[in-house]
């Protein structure tokens, strides 16, 4: 940013002031001949300095304009969306200098966004989730409609793009926990601290995994290897559902192999039944 004439002459003065050779130059007068000067060359200093600004903005102006934008910048300004704000006009941005932090993060609701390509079609999938006391969940219908106006606004044309904001994919697990007798009850329960390690381990799994993240069976396994009183993780059935049609209607669980990409985004597990806790004294 350009500094004004009176910054640039102060900066002038007081590197005049720290050369001793320069003493000679002591008149107080505001009308002193070496202070004409070194408001002249202020002058010009500012003036070019203001020129450099003016060229910044007309080229970052014509890149704005000329360059395809990457699924990293669709997921940028995908974070940057503030619910209830006007764009500056024909920009892709905010104004936010009358409004304070506190209002720019209250109408940052989206706190989770993925951007992809589809692999069949010619269009760009951006995946979003809000948070909520710690969970997951999809903005409203409301919020949705306009973040949708949002994104149509700010992108390239001709790039189709469609928004994913579902209810988290259900994950079904069954899971034999061949267990220590001595750390770990029939029911899964910690002998010494209480609560339901393994489950919480599951839940802990889930949470780690980055939004749009990949769900690993042998990673979870590993997760699971290292709760106290578990000798061997072994998944029996892993499965997922997701919203299919209507809001709220998930279709048929489908077995994962090896790994899966909730089409949400994200996971819940609600139903822990299916963990069974084994005891063999040979282990």
């Amino acid at each position: 940013m350009a500094r004004s004439i009176e910054q640039i002459q102060a900066e002038i003065i007081q590197a005049k002031e720290a050369d001793s050779d320069l003493d000679v130059l002591n008149s107080t007068s505001r009308v002193a001949i070496w202070r004409l000067i070194t408001f002249v060359i202020a002058a010009a200093i500012s003036t070019l300095e203001k020129l450099f600004d003016l060229h910044k903005q007309e080229t970052d102006t014509r890149i704005s304009l000329l360059k395809p934008h990457t699924a990293r910048w669709y997921r940028e300004k995908t974070m940057a969306f503030q619910y209830g704000f006007p764009l500056v006009r024909d920009a892709d941005y905010y104004d936010n200098s009358k409004v304070t932090p506190e209002q720019i993060q209250n109408s940052k609701i989206i706190k989770y966004a993925a951007v992809t390509e589809s692999e069949d079609e010619s269009r760009l999938i951006v995946k979003i989730a809000t948070e909520t006391a710690g969970d997951l969940g999809p903005i409203t219908d409301a919020q949705k409609l306009i973040f949708e106006a949002y994104i149509s606004e700010i992108r390239d044309a001709g790039v189709s793009i469609d928004v994913i904001n579902f209810l988290p994919d259900r994950l079904f697990l069954a899971i034999d926990i061949y267990r220590d007798p001595l750390l770990l009850d029939a029911q899964g329960n910690s002998i010494l601290n209480g609560g339901k390690p393994v489950e919480e381990a599951i839940r802990q799994y889930l949470r780690e995994m980055p939004f749009n993240g990949e769900l690993i069976l042998a990673s979870l396994v590993d997760k699971l290897q290292l709760v106290p009183g578990v000798k061997i993780p072994h998944i029996l059935s892993a499965q997922s559902s997701w919203v299919d049609g209507a809001p709220g209607n998930y279709g048929t669980p489908k077995e994962i192999i090896v790994r899966h990409t909730p089409l949400s985004g994200y996971f819940e597990i609600k139903d822990f039944s299916k963990i069974n806790y084994v005891v063999q004294n040979r282990l």
